[in-house]
């Protein structure tokens, strides 16, 4: 998912930070860490832990912690005690910047899960691509990020060799709504709305081109303004549409209020959305006129998975006191192939990790595989995620907590 409208940057944040390297502390800091040993390797958090969104940041947070602590109670790496620095973006490209300014500085830091918003992303990587710092996102879903500018032109390139990602992509989460709306639930005309944003409005074009290829049609479209609740305006149009569906492109904070404004100003369509509204927030948001909507998210429901069991039963036992929310199983993945990939930099070096740690845990990251909370966890040539499962949800009640019901997970193939 996620992104924000990406603001200039300077070039004199980053230049402090082009040519350090990070080898892990070789002292004793830290031994109040459970397991572990003499080493100390720091794993980078950024997410937004304050404002509209921190809901899913939060729950980023403390799914890495849950994975930090983990490993260390399990020894996973010899002699290595593994140390979570949480920043807060604030789901601004500008605090991204200045947060992989900072995690970069540390020479313990050894890799670096987040951000949430794409836009966010597209400010940190070449900071950590310039200090040889792996990162992987458990929530970016813009294809850019990893495959280019130009990948829906058919010229795929990846831009950081540093930059990895848990979570698929827009490429397919789109065109995987527009084809169980069309194809399963009938729908046939379609409001499109979207933020302006680098995630929504990505993500709203994905859709609406596969909506029309399969033979619906398109009946308005309007931009939004993501700082303000006030989406009457756009209610009326949506109502004088004939609409019998809306596609929102953006995030929870204004998905909820535009969808409860809209079935008030008599419009009868269901919203739907990405990953970006799904979240308890929503519901909250939306209230009794948020049931019957819609979202995609990335992989499918953690609660359904086998392998998310321990996960889960971890997740309440460290006693947590905010949700892991839609992203927690990839934050925790996310965590774990930097876990993987240092462990494989410390075997490969006799139990120590060498100068170049940083550059070869990107490296060791190429070939990093397991089986993780979300299932088999791997990454294709350009840094994405193998896996490509998605999954329909829709709000049943206005439960915050029990809301939001599976209804089809898949992949998406192509149309036909």
């Amino acid at each position: 998912m996620r992104q924000r409208s990406l603001i200039a940057i300077t070039a004199a944040l980053t230049a402090g930070a082009l040519t350090l390297t990070a080898c892990g502390s070789r002292d004793d800091k830290d031994k109040d860490n459970a397991g572990g040993g003499g080493t100390t390797v720091v794993i980078g958090v950024d997410a937004p832990l304050t404002g509209d969104l921190s809901a899913l940041g939060l729950g980023i947070r403390n799914s890495v912690d849950l994975a930090a602590k983990q490993a260390n109670s399990k020894k996973f790496v010899d002699g290595v005690t593994f140390k979570v620095e949480p920043l807060d973006d604030q789901g601004q490209p500008s605090s991204g910047q200045t947060n992989a300014t900072k995690l970069v500085a540390d020479k313990d830091v050894l890799g670096a899960v987040g951000p949430l918003n794409s836009s966010v992303a597209e400010s940190m990587q070449k900071v950590f691509d310039d200090a040889k710092l792996v990162q992987v996102s458990p929530a970016n879903t813009n294809p850019a990020l990893t495959q280019g500018p130009d990948w829906n032109g058919g010229k795929k390139v990846r831009p950081y060799k540093s930059y990895f990602r848990t979570a698929t992509t827009d490429a397919i989460q789109g065109p995987f709504a527009a084809q169980y709306l069309y194809n399963k639930v009938k729908k046939k005309k379609v409001f499109v709305v979207d933020d302006k944003k680098t995630y929504g409005a990505g993500l709203a074009a994905t859709f609406k081109d596969e909506f029309t290829k399969l033979g619906g049609k398109v009946v308005g479209t309007e931009h939004i303004n993501p700082d303000t609740k006030d989406f009457g305006a756009v209610a009326t149009k949506i109502r004088n549409s004939d609409a019998d569906l809306v596609y929102y492109g953006g995030e929870y904070p204004q998905a909820g209020p535009l969808s409860k404004q809209m079935k008030q100003a008599g419009a009868k369509a269901p919203l739907v959305g990405g990953d970006g509204i799904y979240s308890a927030d929503f519901i909250k948001l939306s209230g009794k006129q948020g049931v019957g909507d819609y979202a995609t998210s990335v992989g499918q429901p953690v609660e359904e998975l086998p392998s998310a069991k321990e996960f889960i039963a971890n997740y309440k036992k460290a006693g947590y006191k905010e949700a892991y929310e839609a992203y927690g199983g990839y934050s925790y993945d996310s965590a774990w192939a930097i876990i993987e990939a240092v462990k494989k930099v410390v075997d490969d070096n006799d139990g120590k990790l060498p100068d170049d740690a940083r550059t070869k845990v990107i490296d060791a990251m190429k070939n990093v595989s397991f089986d993780g909370v979300t299932g088999k966890v791997a990454f294709d040539e350009y840094g994405d995620a193998t896996n490509k499962q998605l999954t329909v949800y829709q709000v049943k009640s206005t439960d915050p907590k029990a809301g939001w019901k599976p209804v089809e997970s898949g992949t998406y193939t192509g149309s036909n």
